[in-house]
């Protein structure tokens, strides 16, 4: 299959690439990451998650940060829940699309969500259905290794990939949480649930313990993916997940693409101001007690 000549890159260092330091950042900082990341040409930004701030304290002040963002509709901004409450805050503040997230792993959902896969995909469905006009994006996660059951097998994500499809998502992100799972092996699932959900677009998340993130974004180009999460910086983990490393930096992902001829839209200036930034806000960001 030919590569694609566009590529969507989705920076999750507002919400992925934080949630997992040990400070907390303002939100005054987060909305000027924020506009560093539109004005280098990023077009799709995570911004944050709807979650227990006592659970999750650096993403406190969600709907503060939303009604902050620089909007002049050249940038879709997104918004993580894992619940009803959650998503109900989303649509409340504005979110252009919510990204419910479910887990593969059955451990990795009870540690995460409290609950089991089934009950989380059971939940999701009476809330999908009661915001009619919400956009919504399935985030699974530990889609192909789970750090308490171990190796996912592709009947079981294509099970959940099921659910959310079911339920009406047209948009499912699949996540390497841990970063260490084999760029061939996501490959070959790959190349078994895309075919199975023809109507879905899939896109992938990637962390990067290895440093094989990249080969993976290579072989998930020639089956035709055309969307990529990745965190400016490489910063982020899952405070759930034991042994998750850090995200594919976006700044990585960019170069990568366009020494590939792979569009983006992204300017690498502009984008390393921005990962600066991302760097000072950080570094004078306030420590958790």
């Amino acid at each position: 299959m030919p590569v694609a000549a566009d590529v969507t890159v989705n920076d999750v260092v507002l919400r992925d690439g934080l949630q997992d330091e040990p400070v907390v950042v303002p939100v005054p900082d987060r909305v000027a990451i924020a506009a560093a990341l539109a004005a280098a040409g990023v077009r799709a930004i995570e911004a944050a998650s709807f979650v227990n701030p006592a659970r999750v304290p650096q993403m406190a002040g969600a709907e503060e940060l939303f009604a902050a963002l620089p909007r002049d509709g050249s940038v879709r901004y997104s918004a993580l829940a894992l619940n009803a409450r959650g998503v109900s805050r989303a649509v409340a503040a504005g979110a252009d699309e919510i990204v419910l997230v479910v887990s593969a792993g059955q451990g990795h959902s009870l540690a995460n969500a409290g609950r089991g896969v089934e009950d989380v995909l059971a939940g999701f469905r009476d809330v999908v259905a009661g915001h009619p006009q919400a956009t919504f994006t399935g985030g699974v996660s530990t889609a192909f290794t789970c750090p308490f059951d171990g190796e996912i097998a592709p009947p079981r994500l294509l099970a959940v990939a099921h659910g959310l499809a079911g339920m009406g998502v047209a948009r499912i992100v699949l996540a390497d949480t841990l970063g260490t799972t084999e760029p061939e092996r996501i490959a070959r699932t790959l190349a078994t649930i895309r075919p199975a959900l023809p109507h879905v677009e899939f896109g992938l998340h990637l962390h990067d313990a290895r440093g094989q993130a990249l080969d993976t974004v290579d072989a998930a180009l020639e089956l035709g993916v055309t969307r990529f999460d990745a965190a400016a910086g490489g910063y982020g983990g899952c405070p759930f997940a034991p042994g998750a490393h850090g995200n594919l930096a976006t700044e990585r992902l960019v170069a990568h693409l366009h020494a590939r001829g792979v569009r983006t839209g992204v300017g690498e200036g502009a984008l390393a101001d921005a990962v600066a930034l991302v760097k000072e806000c950080l570094a004078r960001g306030t420590p958790l007690a």
